[in-house]
């Protein structure tokens, strides 16, 4: 991060005496780096530079000119080369980057073209055994070639500067803004002292500031390297400008993911503190929510006739619901899911009626001719009366529209005493809606096989499953294939609910599914239902159902009453 720099001087150990140390400190004032300074140095003469001098490779950091910085020598070349530039050159040494930091013996291929000349301030032996170098950059060089290899590297070298500005204004521009987002960033980096502010202030050298910026810029070496590299004092200043935005931005995330964090933990802490407080003063009142949730269950329960695996999830779930904090989500899917297992009917079903002469009677009353499908559920009641149970046929009534293939259904049931259901399955294409969702999933229902049983009350209805022939097929899964279960009597009995995630018995329900056409039935699934064909009706037959039927729905539903209207068998023809 930025200013990391000034923390590695700042801990710098007392190595001779606490006087040394408190000498380092003021090698951050740069000469120059004040206006009073640069009046200075410009009465000074102007410094010539070695052309020839011991390499010091860099393996993970980039020095920039007058900028002071400790460096770690460590490798055995690095170290003669601070030898070498102490009694040789004057203290002088060529400081540059090199392109792998794995390399340990770096050869010239290995070393970036453009370096920094630097001049040796102290060398200091450290603590760990290691020596660090307080090294002052001085100015640009360009590498030329290595011309001795042991006991270090020397090299001869370029001293370069880069081109002036081409406009002052723009520069001047750029360089307040680099100020001012420095500034910022030094604000939300929770690593930066505040200390670094004030040095941003001191400084009055625009080279130096930049030279400093970018220094301590949180980018890559290789970001770095091209940055020492750029040529001109615009593009220099431009280039750590956009580094500086980028670094910025990604600190305004962060502070904004804090604070959201920050926010939604405050907000919890406080639900759950609000929470307790409220669980508190309703167990004293006695009058606990979750608790009287878990009686209430209990004591519906207490009275199913569930079989062994339906009570053991029921205790299982009941258990998990009292450890469950009630402000959670998963407090009110784990409701839910207790509530539709002591809603539904386990094992519960409705007395069947065994009188045929009553049903026959019914069925005429509702239905004029039909006289096979009436046969039929004849001869059903008959065997059930005889054996006393049995699996329920599944019909199918296929015809033509408006022949009274849904209204028989409810009149099967009448006559049955069983409860009714209907079914629309016409454009279902979604196998979920009848095996159900996986209660994991907001909001997941079981599917309306369930539902239907559930709202019927009983594990035994008249289920009219109209329109079968016109479900569809889609990539969330085939629903006829669902159906092959629910409508085989040899695997109904165990029908799976991805919902319930257990198995209900679905063999005592009767149910008589609607066609127009048996061409888009799938062929397991019709060879799984007798068909029972429903043709139209001769001409006699529906004077006969107007007159029995129609005419008196009709006379109610306007008011009026049958002595008010008289309709001639001409005018119905007509």
């Amino acid at each position: 991060m930025l200013y990391q720099n000034l923390l590695r001087l700042s801990q710098i150990e007392d190595y001779d005496s606490d006087h040394e140390r408190e000498d380092l400190l003021p090698l951050l004032s740069l000469e120059g780096d004040t206006e009073g300074e640069e009046d200075n140095a410009a009465n000074k003469p102007e410094e010539i530079l070695p052309t020839t001098l011991p390499v010091l490779p860099l393996k993970n950091m980039v020095l920039f000119p007058r900028v002071v910085v400790p460096i770690s020598v460590g490798r055995e070349k690095s170290v003669k080369a601070l030898q070498q530039a102490s009694e040789i050159y004057n203290k002088w040494v060529f400081v540059v980057t090199q392109r792998d930091e794995e390399e340990e013996n770096p050869d010239f291929s290995d070393l970036y073209p453009i370096g920094t000349i630097a001049k040796i301030v102290r060398t200091v032996r450290m603590p760990d055994g290691t020596n660090t170098a307080l090294i002052q950059a001085r100015s640009l060089a360009r590498l030329e070639e290595i011309i001795e290899n042991e006991p270090c590297l020397i090299a001869r070298i370029q001293p370069i500067e880069r081109e002036g500005t081409a406009n002052a204004d723009l520069f001047g521009a750029t360089l307040r803004s680099i100020r001012e987002i420095s500034e910022r960033i030094i604000q939300l980096a929770p690593n930066i002292p505040n200390e670094a502010a004030n040095i941003l202030r001191n400084i009055k050298n625009d080279e130096f500031l930049l030279n400093f910026v970018a220094t301590n810029l949180n980018i890559k070496l290789p970001a770095k390297q091209a940055l020492l590299e750029i040529d001109s004092q615009d593009g220099y200043a431009e280039k750590i400008l956009q580094h500086l935005h980028t670094e910025l931005h990604i600190l305004q995330l962060r502070e904004q993911i804090e604070t959201k964090v920050r926010s939604d933990l405050d907000k919890q802490q406080r639900e759950y503190i609000l929470g307790q407080q409220l669980k508190t003063i309703q167990d004293e009142l006695g009058q606990n929510p979750q608790q009287q949730d878990v009686d209430e269950l209990l004591r519906r329960a207490a009275d199913k006739k569930w079989s062994k695996e339906v009570r053991t999830r029921f205790d299982k779930e009941i258990t998990k619901l009292r450890r469950i904090n009630p402000a959670m989500p998963d407090y009110g899917i784990t409701f839910n899911y207790l509530e539709m297992l002591v809603e539904l009917p386990w094992g519960e079903y409705t007395a069947d009626q065994f009188d045929l002469d009553e049903a026959e009677n019914l069925l005429n009353r509702d239905h004029f001719g039909m006289e096979k499908i009436k046969e039929r559920i004849l001869e059903y009641l008959a065997v059930l009366k005889l054996r006393g149970d049995m699996k329920a046929p599944i019909l199918c009534l296929y015809g033509p529209p408006g022949v009274g293939k849904t209204s028989l259904g409810r009149s099967v049931a009448e006559a049955l005493g069983r409860e009714y259901v209907r079914m629309s399955l016409g454009g279902l294409s979604d196998e979920a809606e009848l095996r159900g969702h996986r209660k994991t999933y907001i909001g997941a229902l079981p599917g309306r096989i369930i539902q239907s049983i559930k709202k019927a009350g009983s594990s035994n209805p008249v289920f009219i499953l109209d329109e079968i022939d016109k479900m569809g097929v889609s990539y969330k899964g085939d629903p006829s294939s669902a159906l092959l279960e629910i409508l085989d009597p040899e695997q109904n009995t165990s029908f799976y609910d991805n919902y319930l995630e257990l198995e209900y018995d679905l063999s005592k329900v009767l149910f008589i599914a609607t066609a127009n056409s048996l061409n888009t039935i799938q062929p397991a699934l019709l060879d799984r239902m007798e068909i029972i064909e429903l043709s139209g009706y001769s001409i006699e037959e529906k004077i006969e159902i107007a007159r029995k039927h129609l005419i008196s729905r009709q006379l109610k539903e306007h008011g009026l009453q049958p002595a008010q209207v008289t309709l001639p068998d001409a005018t119905l023809l007509g």
